[in-house]
């Protein structure tokens, strides 16, 4: 009879760890970055049926890269959470940080089990507050660990180059055509230094606005808006949204791996 081959748990660990990295870092990059009047979400994805950001509930949002049918799963139960927490209780009662926790619960349970392969993903929760201090932004990567985040976060792809770039270059008090900018200069950098173009169509632009008077403070930036906001025209921040939000209609993008 065979003896079976052993493998130390913390090898197994950082085996599964590191198969969940490599399927995170094959899709394209979201950025995420406060400004003066709350928190936009940027990311290269040219499909526009489907969404790599989606609305969870009256001020936060979601952003996730990797396989989307796995994020997809859990952008569906967030937005269930939310809403029966905030049937049950009160709609003050929703946060950014309880989401994060259920997501850190799920996305570790998951990762731990030996039953099944861990998912490959990595996701982002933002709330906006009364107040650029108010904000939050919470980074969860594949083990379900959570990462207050401050100023500007970047996931998938070449994150951690476009963190850096961020980091040097964001600062407090940006407008929203300025962080736009600066979110597009950081996703068109390659690994050589070199850059290339990305124009409004091929990305998917999403802000938590707390100057809006409505309850829900999302709304996407599209076509024309989009291009002069783009452009330099500050102007172009105070039209009327571009499209109605249904959190529960929203998806993710269209390839597998996004």
């Amino acid at each position: 009879m065979s003896t079976p081959f052993y493998v130390s748990p913390q090898q197994a660990m950082a085996d599964r760890a590191e198969y969940a990295r490599k399927g995170i870092a094959r899709g394209r990059s979201v950025v995420v970055l406060q400004y003066t009047d709350g928190v936009v979400f940027v990311a290269e994805n040219p499909s526009r049926a489907l969404h790599k950001v989606s609305e969870i509930y009256d001020r936060i949002a979601f952003a996730a890269v990797g396989k989307y049918n796995e994020f997809e799963n859990l952008r569906i139960g967030g937005v269930r959470y939310a809403d029966l927490r905030g049937y049950t209780y009160d709609r003050d009662d929703v946060t950014a940080r309880g989401l994060a926790n259920v997501y850190a619960q799920t996305l570790g349970g998951i990762f731990s089990s030996a039953a099944e392969k861990p998912y490959e993903v990595e996701l982002i929760v933002a709330e906006v507050g009364a107040g650029p201090e108010d904000d939050q932004i919470y980074r969860l990567p594949h083990d379900g660990s959570i990462v207050d985040e401050h100023g500007s976060v970047a996931i998938g792809g070449n994150a951690d180059q476009i963190s850096n770039y961020l980091d040097q270059r964001h600062r407090d008090g940006m407008t929203l055509s300025e962080v736009l900018k600066l979110a597009v200069e950081s996703l068109t950098r390659d690994n050589n230094g070199g850059e290339r173009t990305l124009t409004a169509e091929q990305l998917e632009v999403a802000v938590l606005d707390r100057t809006r008077p409505q309850q829900r403070k999302f709304k996407r930036l599209l076509g024309r808006q989009l291009s002069r906001l783009l452009e330099g025209d500050t102007s172009a921040a105070a039209e009327a949204d571009a499209e109605p939000e249904a959190a529960s209609e929203e998806g993710g993008e269209a390839s597998t791996e996004s």
